[in-house]
């Protein structure tokens, strides 16, 4: 990609009003909370953005706002791409291709969306390769919904010796796996970024080229400081919390982060439209696990930030 992509990626929200309409204001206001708390790139319009919710004029309006607001401050990749037939990936595509992001992520279940193997696989990413302009540059990712699509060896080496792509999203949730991936793109500038909180840290240690989960949305700078900092102590003791906290993730997410950024004042609603029903009625105590999961990060960042203050004075 012209400008790496690696690091702490943020898969964005899409705020919403409590009409359920986009909340541009309160994007801009995300969009700066990433960036000033250690996100390194942005993903827009992905799973945690609802895009499966969103139409295709609610996407590509999302995706420039978000390249125009960041003004190159970090690379922005985009997506959107939700369709099942051939013409309407195209069509998306190529609308998201021209909002001027960094990237455009192709999502591997849409290039085999009734999971029939590896032919239909590669016949759907050939079509797409020839419609896409050549320099384009590409990203994959193993998005969940509707369906996981992880990819095989053999479909992997394909798509990297296209020489297209640059990136991946990681979502295989196997140390074993991405440490596989890593040693087939050896050599190469391509960036396999885990999407994982489980595997985090020991995926980093292997050579992940970051972390892009759904924490990010909670505590990217945790992320960063660990990404960034040796083997300690205390890198331990912080990578265990965050497997903890991201277990949170099954309470509502993307509601979850959304009552988060509420009381950050980021936010102005939680409203969501991959959920329709109540997840405080639903999940029982909820806010008392966005207590625990918001004051362990603040705990945290009191540690780092005493650790940082010891090394100066030392």
């Amino acid at each position: 990609m012209p400008r790496s992509v690696n690091g702490i990626v943020a898969v964005m929200l899409t705020p919403l009003t409590d009409e359920g309409e986009i909340d541009y204001a309160s994007l801009e206001r995300l969009i700066e909370w990433y960036l000033a708390n250690g996100v390194d790139a942005l993903f827009a319009v992905c799973q945690s953005s609802e895009m499966q919710y969103l139409s295709l004029e609610e996407r590509v309006s999302i995706a420039r706002f978000v390249v125009r607001q960041a003004q190159g401050r970090a690379p922005v990749v985009v997506s959107g791409h939700v369709s099942d037939a051939l013409t309407g990936q195209i069509e998306e595509l190529m609308a998201m291709a021209d909002v001027g992001a960094d990237g455009l992520v192709l999502v591997t279940n849409r290039l085999d969306p009734t999971n029939s193997g590896t032919a239909t696989f590669r016949a759907m990413l050939a079509s797409l390769l020839e419609a896409l302009p050549s320099d384009l540059p590409l990203g994959l990712y193993e998005c969940p919904a509707p369906y996981r699509r992880l990819l095989s060896d053999e479909e992997f080496r394909a798509c990297l010796d296209t020489g297209r792509f640059a990136m991946m999203k990681d979502v295989s949730c196997d140390l074993t796996t991405v440490k596989r991936r890593l040693a087939m793109a050896a050599g190469s500038d391509f960036s396999l970024i885990n999407a994982n909180a489980a595997i985090a840290a020991p995926a980093m240690r292997a050579g992940s080229r970051g972390f892009s989960g759904v924490s990010t949305n909670i505590h990217p700078d945790l992320y960063a400081w660990l990404y960034r900092s040796g083997d300690s102590e205390l890198a331990r003791e912080l990578a265990s919390f965050l497997v903890t906290a991201a277990l949170s993730e099954a309470f509502g997410y993307p509601a979850l982060a959304k009552i988060c950024h509420q009381r950050l004042g980021t936010l102005t609603s939680i409203r969501c439209r991959v959920i329709d029903f109540d997840v405080r009625e639903r999940f029982w105590a909820l806010d008392a696990i966005v207590d625990a999961v918001m004051a362990g990060s603040e705990t945290y960042r009191a540690k780092i930030a005493a650790r940082s203050k010891a090394k100066v004075s030392a």
